[in-house]
């Protein structure tokens, strides 16, 4: 009798937990289904790369490691890479004597693009009156249409100043300001490995040491901004220092400049980054950029640390997001430009080690999706480094390493963000 009194409590017990799994179930796939409509709440911009920009180059010419890129008020493109320098010997067979075949040679360092891709301008390299970089890195074309180069190679200690015809204006700094003692075999004497295709010194050649407090040169500077409200220049300083520097634009005077958080730059070796530490208290090399908003915040690319922070113009800390924030080796924090949306709604990323732009909201730095992948095909990438947007809201790559290319990524409005990883964006037709 005990037991035909148990079995209906089992069952009634076997039918609760079957009702239970049920509503958790059907919580779960109306959690699921909540969310799914939430992404979908969330309007981001659109885009489809350009497989046919820009033209061929004329001459046989070749692009080297392309590190910048930068729109002028036109709507031109500019870029600006390493030529021969960063050609394989079998691609330059035209600049041997006597020539080994019929193709190739390396293009001028800086090349102007019109919208349609026809190269209108061409010019760069050693010149009087100024020290060319060793290693060029970025380009900048500020309000008065006047072109800024940097360089990353192992005594760019300076920035060039030149008009779009290629006239040099200005200098700032100077090569090999600062010299150490010469490196012992593979040194770090010239850009770090978090750069594999930049120059490294070997064994006799001189060594640059950092000095992120130096008022008249830099440190390999990465990337250039010109304020056209105060005719302030602020330099991601770079490679070798790690400090954001602002000088004046006219004459290159030192301002100001300050490291991460604001602090006073510390140019001590922090170590290997591990993504489980307590944030740096100091950038890391290389410091990568240094974005100016319309609502006057600063964004600065913490490459290796995986991270961005934002200042006001005077150095204030205001608030830092990372990230990929596992992301090792060259980092996550390559580039950043804005949307072109009279708020600037939209922050884009590059990020060389992950192969992908990432989207982010830029009121709250959040990441609301990315696009992209590795490869050699129209909208993958192989090292993307440089970003910009022209007036219209297309965005702009440059790929460095073996990249060796420019691409243009077409806006085609907002939309709902129903997945985060977009992937390649090829064209709908």
């Amino acid at each position: 009798m005990r037991l035909l009194k148990r079995k209906p409590n089992f069952w009634s017990g076997a039918a609760f937990l079957v009702l239970l799994g049920g509503l958790w179930l059907a919580q779960n796939a109306l959690e699921g289904r909540a969310q799914a409509q939430d992404r979908a709440s969330v309007q981001g911009p659109r885009f489809e790369v350009d497989p046919l920009w820009p033209k061929p180059l004329p001459n046989h010419w070749l692009l080297g490691s392309t590190i910048g890129v930068s729109v002028d008020d036109q709507d031109h493109v500019w870029i600006i890479h390493r030529s021969s320098a960063t050609l394989a010997n079998n691609e330059k067979g035209l600049e041997v004597k006597p020539p080994t075949g019929e193709c190739c040679a390396g293009a001028p360092p800086v090349l102007e693009f019109d919208q349609a891709g026809n190269l209108l301008r061409h010019w760069g390299g050693p010149g009087q009156g100024y020290e060319w970089p060793d290693s060029n890195h970025g380009i900048t074309i500020d309000y008065k249409g006047n072109v800024w180069i940097g360089g990353n190679g192992g005594p760019d200690q300076h920035v060039l100043k030149f008009t779009k015809e290629g006239k040099f204006l200005l200098q700032v700094g100077k090569k090999a300001a600062r010299t150490g003692p010469p490196a012992r075999g593979r040194g770090r004497g010239a850009a770090p490995s978090a750069e594999p295709d930049a120059i490294v010194a070997g064994a006799g050649t001189p060594t640059y040491p950092a000095n992120s407090n130096d008022p008249n040169n830099f440190g390999r500077v990465a990337k250039i901004f010109v304020d056209p409200k105060t005719n302030e220049v602020y330099l991601g300083d770079g490679y070798l220092n790690k400090r954001v520097a602002v000088l004046d634009a006219d004459t290159g005077k030192m301002k100001r400049y300050w490291g991460a958080y604001g602090n006073k730059p510390d140019d001590t070796d922090p170590g290997p980054y591990n993504p489980d530490a307590p944030a740096d208290q100091q950038f890391r090399s290389p410091v990568h950029c240094a974005q100016l908003s319309d609502d006057r915040l600063l964004y600065v690319c913490d490459r290796v640390n995986d991270r961005i922070q934002v200042f006001t113009p005077e150095g204030k800390f205001v608030k830092e997001a990372f990230i990929a924030k596992r992301t090792l080796n060259a980092g996550s924090a390559w580039d950043l430009a804005f949307s072109r949306d009279p708020q600037q709604r939209f922050l884009y990323l590059t990020d060389g080690v992950n192969e992908k732009v990432h989207v982010l909201q830029r009121d709250s730095l959040q990441e609301i999706m990315n696009f992209g992948d590795g490869g050699r095909q129209p909208g993958q990438f192989y090292g993307v480094h440089s970003i910009t947007t022209d007036s219209k809201g297309n965005i702009y790559t440059t790929e460095t390493y073996e990249g060796k290319r420019v691409q243009r990524f077409v806006y085609k409005g907002l939309g709902p963000v129903t997945k985060q990883a977009q992937g390649v964006v090829w064209p709908s037709r």
